[in-house]
């Protein structure tokens, strides 16, 4: 499929047009979970967002065209205090909480990657890329850790914009006097006889956080790949890292092409925080708590790409309410439809810089269209998949009615601009609101749709 696609590069800074290095081998790499509890709302929001990117390239390049890796990091100081607070083993604990997260991002229409390597798989290509930069004069060993030298670098920071010394300045980073530079950061760290460690030329010990990526991404996709992805909280200090390390141990490559980066989740209007009461997992979300009924996992979707994946997301339950009645709408329309291939135009805007908001809108039009086959398709492209949906979801007749009413709406609203009276479409309006239906009137046209408190029989004077 011959269609363009721009994305903004957050290295550049720019929206750029995207040139695989091998259009037969198109390559993605995303920084995946932790995997120590269950996924919070936040951590859904860059699955769903490279998930649709996968679709993408998929519908673009061919499905057997795109290598798209995500990993686990299974081995991290969190992981192993739940472990000791808990009494579980660390095995135990994170292959329960990597199903966990597996089964909650499939209920929100993630596809499983290409490849989902776990960090404890790669240890001995950590091993192998940390003693080749401690060679090549990158790392150096002290007091059983393994540091790189950030200064060897020249090129540290390019990512964020930021400078040595205002990185310095502007973060915390961990004093210790074994360090030649504040900001150098450990490669692998000695482990105490109760910890998770490995026998390396350093002593038992264990890998740091960010050479796990550089070894897996290497291994998988090479030393150089087209798209490096994540959120914005990773772009300094991992990406940057992950950049240093990777150039100085492969500088035949270019590490990524392109990066990409989401931005943050709030909840009504507020950062997600346990301390303010509106911290939630996907699970949560899913099965109902606190007396609320559970919220479908494609409504949970559809609320995701409401907003661009570059600006900050609010989440709300008035949202979640619109984005079911929508989703409602849509498969009252494709009930028993053929599959179609998705609007030219619906693909052209996920290629803009995967711009869902619009596609989206252009959803509606369909809907408004009576499109079915071409709206499924599109639907399915964007990652929802109508008919699992469970039994009772929609109502078809209900919108039958409704179509009916925005047609008779839109022809008194025309009728209105003429004559200068809109005397009638007010009464329709107040008469529909009356009735728990959202109208929406824009110039596409009249859309009506039913809200929390929707009474069919209030409609009947219409």
């Amino acid at each position: 499929m011959d269609v363009p696609i721009w994305l903004t590069n957050s290295r550049t800074r720019k929206k750029e047009l995207f040139e695989p290095i091998d259009p037969d081998n198109v390559r993605i790499y995303v920084c995946g979970p932790t995997v120590y509890d269950r996924a919070h709302l936040g951590n859904a929001r860059p699955a769903i967002v490279f998930d649709v990117l996968f679709r993408l390239m998929r519908q673009v390049y061919g499905p057997e065209h795109v290598t798209y890796v995500r990993n686990f990091t299974d081995v991290d100081d969190k992981i192993n205090a739940r472990a000791q607070a808990s009494g579980r083993s660390i095995g135990e604990i994170t292959a329960e909480t990597t199903q966990w997260y597996l089964d909650d991002m499939a209920a929100v229409g993630v596809m499983e990657p290409t490849h989902m390597p776990r960090a404890t798989e790669f240890i001995d290509q950590m091993i192998a890329m940390i003693a080749d930069l401690i060679e090549k004069g990158h790392a150096y060993e002290a007091e059983g850790h393994v540091l790189f030298a950030v200064e060897s670098y020249k090129a540290y920071g390019g990512l964020s914009g930021r400078s040595v010394d205002d990185m310095i300045a502007g973060a915390r980073v961990e004093v210790a006097p074994y360090k030649r530079n504040p900001m150098d950061f450990v490669l692998w760290k000695p482990s105490e006889p109760e910890l998770p460690g490995w026998e390396s030329p350093w002593g038992r010990g264990r890998p740091g956080w960010h050479i796990e990526c550089s070894a897996m991404s290497y291994e998988l996709l090479g030393a150089s790949f087209d798209i490096h992805g994540g959120g914005n909280d990773l772009m300094f200090p991992h990406h940057e890292n992950e950049i240093a390390q990777s150039c100085c141990a492969h500088p035949e490559g270019g590490f990524a092409k392109v990066w990409l980066h989401n931005e943050m989740l709030q909840v009504e209007g507020k950062k997600m925080s346990k301390s303010l009461g509106n911290f939630f997992t996907v699970h949560d979300l899913l099965e109902g708590r606190d007396g609320q009924a559970g919220v479908p996992g494609e409504v949970i979707r559809f609320v995701m790409l409401s907003t661009h994946y570059r600006k900050p997301m609010d989440w709300t339950a008035e949202k979640a309410r619109q984005a079911k009645d929508t989703l409602d709408h849509f498969l009252s329309l494709t009930v028993g439809q053929e599959l179609g291939a998705p609007s030219e135009e619906f693909v052209a805007a996920l290629a803009d810089d995967l711009n869902t908001p619009k596609a989206i809108s252009i959803l509606h039009r369909l809907a408004k269209e009576k499109n079915g086959p071409v709206l499924r398709g599109s639907l399915e492209l964007l990652g929802f998949d109508l008919t699992t949906l469970g039994s009772g979801w929609t109502q078809p007749e209900k919108y039958e009615v409704l179509d009916q009413l925005a047609d008779k709406l839109a022809a008194v609203r025309g009728a209105a601009m003429e004559s200068k009276d809109f005397s009638e479409v007010d009464r329709m309006k107040a008469a529909l609101l009356e009735a728990g239906v959202e109208v929406r009137m824009s110039k596409a046209g009249v859309e009506l749709l039913p809200g929390a408190g929707f009474d069919a029989a209030k409609l009947e004077g219409l």
